[in-house]
């Protein structure tokens, strides 16, 4: 089969379409026809060697796939057959016209969806559901404010924090993006390099502040995220592009407001815990990508890249132009 794959770590250039050998599905596991894939941080941090697969875990590129069932392993229980419209949140091996997945990961694609539009809900929105609803319990009526919120988590996150009767913030560096989280459902959006959001959103809050923050961008966020975050709020990380090393009175400053630090990487996880998250999202989410459903939730694509040209998706990607997620199609 074909693959997205490096022979070594480095810039885009070094990445190609390789030919490698097709897995097959072990016990209790399913085999995916993927008919497309997403883009996302990880597979750029790995293309550099600075992310490996958990162990045990694929060495393929992509943490999500949608396609079809295309082989069932032994001791599978039946809930799936050949032919089935499936997606799937991965560890890795999704950006492959082939990948083995254990059967309770497995999500089925909802009607009148895509697998393009399919690829762009897997880890994005269950990365959001998690933080939101298992890290920062998040509770009606409060106040949320997310950074990076014209990225596909950002996005999935403003649409999350609407459906569970919260008030989503958001940050994003350029007008566009910011027009875009509004369509999205936000109630109000900072542009980080050109305003101090910190001030805006006590403004906006009235002094208060947020009570959760979802932040992927870390250290150089770190006092702006304290001035905002109020009393017993919650700060959640779960990305660190602007790198993780703090200088500053940190613990003082939480301290000060009981505020808390919680962080959480959705690949590193277990399979049950992952089964879990899943079980929950498609009993409580899934059914509002439906057509009719009230309140409507919807991924967004924002492009489309053959594999072969999984080089410039990468390329795309590093200069952080997208709105929502760059979709990566498998040829059949």
């Amino acid at each position: 089969m074909f693959a997205a794959y490096f022979d070594c770590p480095g810039g885009p250039e070094n990445l190609c379409m390789k030919e490698v050998m097709k897995p097959d599905p072990g016990e209790g596991e399913v085999l995916v026809k993927v008919s497309a894939s997403a883009l996302n941080r990880a597979d750029l941090l790995q293309r550099r060697g600075k992310y490996p697969p958990p162990k045990g875990a694929s060495d393929i590129l992509g943490l999500e796939a949608a396609g079809s069932v295309a082989g069932l392993g032994p001791g599978c229980s039946g809930r799936w057959k050949i032919g089935d419209a499936v997606m799937a949140l991965l560890s890795g091996g999704g950006q492959a016209q082939f990948v083995t997945v254990p059967e309770g990961l497995l999500m089925p694609i909802p009607k009148d969806m895509t697998s393009i539009q399919a690829a762009a809900i897997p880890e994005a929105w269950l990365t959001a559901f998690q933080l939101l609803h298992f890290v920062g319990k998040v509770q009606e009526g409060e106040k949320v404010l997310i950074h990076a919120g014209a990225s596909g988590v950002g996005i999935a996150a403003i649409q999350l924090v609407r459906l569970a009767k919260a008030i989503p913030i958001v940050t994003a560096g350029t007008q566009k993006k910011l027009e875009a989280t509004a369509n999205a459902g936000a109630a109000a959006g900072f542009n980080y390099k050109t305003e101090d959001f910190s001030e805006k959103v006590l403004e906006l809050t009235q002094g208060s502040g947020v009570d959760i923050i979802l932040d992927c961008v870390g250290a150089s966020y770190w006092e702006k995220n304290l001035k905002c975050l109020s009393t017993d709020g919650r700060w959640i990380i779960y990305g660190l592009l602007s790198g993780g090393e703090v200088h500053g009175d940190l613990l003082a400053r939480l301290l000060s407001k009981r505020a808390s630090i919680h962080t959480s990487l959705l690949r590193s996880r277990d399979k049950e815990a992952s089964s879990g998250y899943q079980q929950a999202f498609s009993e409580e989410v899934l059914p509002h990508f439906s057509a009719g459903a009230s309140p409507r939730l919807q991924p967004l694509v924002d492009s489309v890249y053959p594999l072969h040209a999984i080089a410039e998706a990468h390329r795309a990607m590093e200069e952080n132009k997208n709105i929502g997620k760059i979709v990566i199609e498998i040829p059949v």
